[in-house]
């Protein structure tokens, strides 16, 4: 059976994390990039032996040696890319957040079925080995009915993180091009979708955003709490950011502190790490019988979680069946996230199902 042939589409520095799922595997590879930036489509194409390298969209989408398409491009334009992809025939892997509207995400599925390919939300925090670990421990029962999830994020510096360019930054503070804060709507869409995957459906959300300046004219939109009931009875979260600019972490990435707690009636599952480390704790552990123990996991590199996405993707579309985040799930996250914009904005309690 011949490799799903695939196509990069955004060059930025995201780029290189995705690329490595592709890595000494035969079931995939990747065979052409494109970004509007010639120079740094043709950088990444020599780093990735990669031949065909395009800086229109449309010569992507009229390749026939293009199985697959991963879209790594701001935010307004996922939902347009994403359909004329699936009317193309290509397979769709979009970066989050899935789009600025349920009524796009509704237009990116609706294209997806009707063309018979496979759409997924590439969200790799879902897939971070202690955060699997985690979820596997809540399935089997390790602390009992879950009762409450708290989940985490504060920025910080660095001496080894991304240097990340303003230019990469730019897109992110207009409402119009990424749909929402830099923290809270893009960075939070990881966490929306944990909460989620651990937890289930969401009923209600009551949230506060504030704003924090870091540039003439710019704001990140923290500190931000967010207070949420799930569908499932007797079960609860809460989710906080924070700007700390000042605050020291150890990472090779991004300079974001994520940290994640579930309470359940027996014990306590702790993640003490994902992007960067910042307390000095076990990655996972779990409290329980008035006990805390380290859970060891084998792989705890933020970098892990990308392969481990990009693999799960390929291994679904060999053997069929629906990715961890399809175009529905990817709605419903997209729907919670929201539902945290409109109450912050309008001061009111949101119903996740009634966003549009």
């Amino acid at each position: 059976m011949s490799p799903i042939r695939v196509a990069i589409v955004g060059c930025g520095r995201i780029s290189d994390l995705h690329a490595l799922g592709y890595r000494d595997i035969e079931d995939a590879r990747i065979v052409a990039v494109c970004d509007t930036d010639r120079r740094r489509a043709q950088t990444q194409a020599r780093v990735w032996g990669v031949e065909r390298v395009y800086t229109d969209y449309r010569q992507v989408l009229d390749d026939p040696q293009v199985d697959l398409v991963e879209l790594l491009v701001p935010h307004d334009l996922h939902a347009s890319m994403t359909v004329a992809a699936c009317r193309a025939g290509k397979h769709v892997s979009v970066q989050k957040p899935m789009a600025h509207t349920a009524a796009e995400a509704d237009q990116m599925i609706a294209a997806a079925r009707e063309a018979g390919v496979v759409l997924r939300v590439y969200e790799n925090f879902v897939f971070y080995p202690p955060h699997v670990q985690a979820k596997a421990m809540l399935e089997a029962g390790e602390i009992g009915e879950p009762q409450m999830i708290r989940l985490h994020v504060s920025t910080g510096k660095s001496k080894t993180g991304w240097k990340v360019p303003l230019s990469a930054w730019a897109w992110r503070f207009d409402q119009k091009r990424c749909g929402g804060g830099p923290l809270v709507f893009d960075h939070g869409y990881h966490l929306f979708s944990l909460a989620y995957h651990l937890m289930g459906p969401v009923e209600r959300v009551v949230a506060w955003i504030d704003r924090s300046p870091v540039m003439p004219t710019k704001y990140l939109d923290a500190p931000s709490v967010m207070m949420f009931q799930f569908k499932a009875p007797r079960r609860y979260g809460v989710m906080d950011f924070a700007h700390t600019p000042e605050m020291m972490m150890d990472s090779l990435y991004y300079n974001d502190d994520d940290r994640v707690e579930v309470i359940g009636e027996r014990g306590i599952i702790f993640v003490n790490r994902c992007t960067a480390k910042t307390v000095d704790l076990p990655p996972l552990m779990l409290f329980r019988d008035g006990k805390t123990t380290a859970i060891p996991v084998e792989r705890v590199e933020w970098h892990d979680s990308f392969v481990d996405c990009t693999r799960h993707l390929i291994e679904v579309l060999r053997h069929g069946g629906q990715p961890v985040l399809d175009g529905p799930t990817g709605k419903a996250v997209l729907q919670f996230t929201l539902a945290a914009q409109i109450s912050a904005r309008e001061g009111r309690e949101v119903r996740p199902d009634e966003v549009d």
